[in-house]
Parts: structure tokens; C-alpha cells; sequence
């Protein structure tokens, strides 16, 4: 398995979103009789989409407009929402900032010390709206935020790291150990983020609730640059849903796996379901909603790192409200709207009336997918030409 690199050296060939397609069923069914409902810690929800715990993404308002809509907004433990009283002055700093210090801005920005009382209040400004309040923090504040989180009301917490493992060592601090955590908490855990087989099942046999799946993928990570780490998330997400399925064969219990990264475009969230997602994580597809606290720019949860940034803040622009990029109607040509929509005339295509069948979708490689036929689009930048 493998192609060589060199003597005594092989590499394994992955792919990304760009290189494969979805190819149509011999039976096709009513796009409005697909059912998109998945379900993780017991509850059903009926988007399948989740918005990105990132600070120019997710803020209070935010969260409760998504859980409104059906899905999840996953709001940053450790961002300026936690940090400052008044984050909207914080964000409108950055989002005016000039790229050549935009950086360097965010790292003084996230100095300030967390607030714990401000984590209390979020979750409890969620709640009032009986929305669904769901968090996400790192490795390290984990044993110190997660029990907070409980209490406040939270549904749903999230562990998320550029890399996580169970066998972490560290001789500097105290390594969080996952599965006691998880089963000292009364609320689903989920833990991220991983890309390959052996790893997410030991991530799963800490009880954790769901699996993110990505690592350097989205628009404003750097990750691939700075460290040259990553695997495109096809691969990623084949690999990790078999660990999902061989784990629910062993031991009866079936996992979610998210998606998380990578996908600008419905045709992207499609072909991650195809490829055996459960769920996708999105950012860059909400920051560029009205109602998005970056204003038209997000950055990526490692952009602030004091010695090494890993992500960088990206302008995106607005071009429409959260319920039209999720729900519609579409107004622009390029997929990046009515998210749900093209998911659901996707597995209407393929013939899936569910989840689970739209996994089970034959996927075919396809580098020239995306250009075949387009040359005027891309001339004219319009449609998948932009």
C-alpha cells in the first residue's frame, strides 16, 4: 500500500474534497423526504451542521439563532466572549485591523485572563432563550472550565486541540486524563480533533460522546504551513469513520464522527457525509453571515498563540443572513448558501433517504470535477468560478 518517495521509503496517496465526486444513484428520491436528522448525547437535532467555536463565528446571539434553526453553534471558552465584558468592542478592533498587524493584535487581545464568571453568564445568556448551549475549550482548561460549564447549564462540551490524544506526555504539567473526565461529567463530551484510525478509537473508548475530524484544513488555519502536518479530509474522515464502525461492532456503541474543516461549499459538506461523517463543523461558510460577531473576518482558534500562531484572520465578507446560508433561499451561484438545501438534493441524487444511507453513497475519483466544462465561469469569475 503506498506509492515510494524514495529508497526504503513509502507514502501513503490521501485526497481532499477536490479530487473526488459523488456519483448519482440508480434510484433517486424527493430531496424534501430526505432526512438530515443526526444524533449525538441522546438528542436528535435536525441540521447536521455545526458552526465553528470560533470568535469571528460564534458569539451569544449567534448560538441562539442556530439552535432556533435546528443545528449547533459551538461558542469559545477561551476567546474574547470569556475575556471581556463588552466583546463586541474587542471584535470590531480586529475586524478593522490592518492585515499587517492583525496578528500581532489578536495575540494582545487573548492575554487578558479568562473570566470565569463571563463563562457562567454566556451559558446562562444561551439558556434563557431555551437555546442549546454548547462549549468548547482546550486540553488545559478542561478540568478547570468543565465543571463550571455543567453547572452553568451547558448541553454539550467540547475538548479541542490542533492535536489530541490520549497518550499525551508532558513532564511541564498535568495531563488531562479523558476518560475520567468524561465520566465525572453528566453532559455529552466531545473531543477533537483527530485524522487517523488507531487514534480515534482510542478516543472513543474514553466515552467521549462524538469525534471532531480535521486537522489543518480550514480557511483560516495554518497549521499545514507552520507545523507541515495534516491529511486531507477525505482520507481523514474514510479513515475515522471505519474506527467508528469497526468500535460499534466491538462494543455496541456507535460514536459520531464531525467533520470538521475544510468544506466551502455545499458540494464539500456533501461529500463529507458520503464520505462517513455524521455531522460537519463549518467557519469560515458563518462568518460570512450578517449576524456573525467578526463582521466579514474570522481567525482561527490558534491565531492568538503566543510564540507560534497557527492560524491567521481572514476577510470573508457578508453576503446574507444565517438562515439563508443554512436554510435559503440561495442568493448567490457559488454553493455557498442554502447548505441544508444542497445537502438534501444531494441525497435526493444519490437516492439516501437518511444519514446513515448518504454514507453509504459511491464516491469515484475526480481531480478535474471541479474545472471540467467551466472554463467561462472561471473567465468570469462567476459560479464555481469564483
Amino acid at each position: 500500500m503506498g506509492m515510494w518517495l524514495g529508497r526504503g521509503r513509502k507514502a501513503r496517496r490521501c485526497y481532499g474534497f477536490d479530487e473526488i465526486a459523488l456519483v448519482p444513484g440508480s434510484v433517486t428520491i424527493n430531496p424534501n423526504e430526505a432526512d438530515t436528522t443526526w444524533e449525538i448525547g441522546g438528542r436528535e437535532y435536525k441540521v447536521p451542521i455545526l458552526a465553528a467555536a470560533m470568535d469571528g463565528v460564534v458569539d451569544v446571539k449567534f448560538a441562539i439563532e442556530m439552535s432556533r434553526m435546528g443545528g449547533i453553534a459551538v461558542l469559545n471558552l477561551d476567546g474574547v466572549q470569556t475575556r471581556y465584558e463588552n466583546p463586541e468592542a474587542i471584535l470590531k478592533k480586529i475586524a478593522s485591523a490592518d492585515p499587517e498587524e492583525a496578528t500581532k493584535l489578536v495575540q494582545s487581545l487573548y492575554v487578558k485572563p479568562i473570566n470565569e464568571k463571563l463563562i457562567i453568564k454566556r451559558i446562562k445568556e444561551i439558556k434563557a432563550k431555551n437555546a442549546t448551549a454548547a462549549v468548547s475549550t482546550i486540553p488545559q482548561n478542561t478540568e478547570k472550565f468543565g465543571k463550571i460549564a455543567q453547572d452553568a447549564g451547558a448541553d454539550m462540551f467540547v475538548i479541542q486541540s490542533t492535536v489530541i490524544s490520549v497518550n499525551h506526555q508532558s513532564k511541564e504539567y498535568k495531563v488531562v486524563d479523558f476518560k475520567k473526565f468524561i465520566k465525572s461529567m453528566k453532559i455529552p463530551v466531545i473531543l477533537g480533533n483527530c485524522v487517523t484510525y488507531n487514534v480515534a478509537l482510542e478516543l472513543m473508548d474514553t466515552g467521549a460522546s462524538g469525534i471532531l475530524v480535521g486537522i489543518g484544513p480550514g480557511a483560516a488555519c495554518t497549521t499545514r504551513g507552520v507545523l507541515g502536518i495534516g491529511v486531507p479530509q477525505v482520507t481523514a474522515t474514510t479513515d475515522v469513520a471505519a474506527a467508528r464502525d469497526f468500535y460499534y461492532k466491538k462494543t455496541g456503541k456507535y460514536t459520531p464522527i464531525i467533520t470538521d474543516g475544510g468544506m466551502d461549499s455545499g458540494g464539500d459538506i456533501c461529500k463529507a457525509f458520503a464520505c462517513g461523517a455524521d455531522a460537519v463543523m463549518v467557519g469560515s461558510a458563518f462568518a460570512r453571515a450578517k449576524e456573525a460577531p467578526g463582521k466579514g473576518y474570522h481567525w482561527g482558534m490558534a491565531t492568538p498563540h503566543a510564540n507560534l500562531p497557527r492560524g491567521t484572520r481572514v476577510r470573508v465578507g457578508t453576503t446574507g443572513t444565517l438562515e439563508e446560508i443554512l436554510l435559503g433561499p440561495a442568493r448567490l451561484d457559488d454553493g455557498s448558501q442554502n447548505l441544508v438545501g444542497a445537502l438534501m438534493t444531494s441525497m435526493g441524487n444519490v437516492g439516501a433517504r437518511n444519514i446513515k444511507e448518504m454514507q453509504m453513497t459511491e464516491i469515484i475519483i475526480a481531480p478535474s470535477i471541479k474545472t471540467e466544462g467551466k472554463l467561462m465561469q472561471r473567465a468570469q469569475r462567476i459560479g464555481m468560478g469564483k
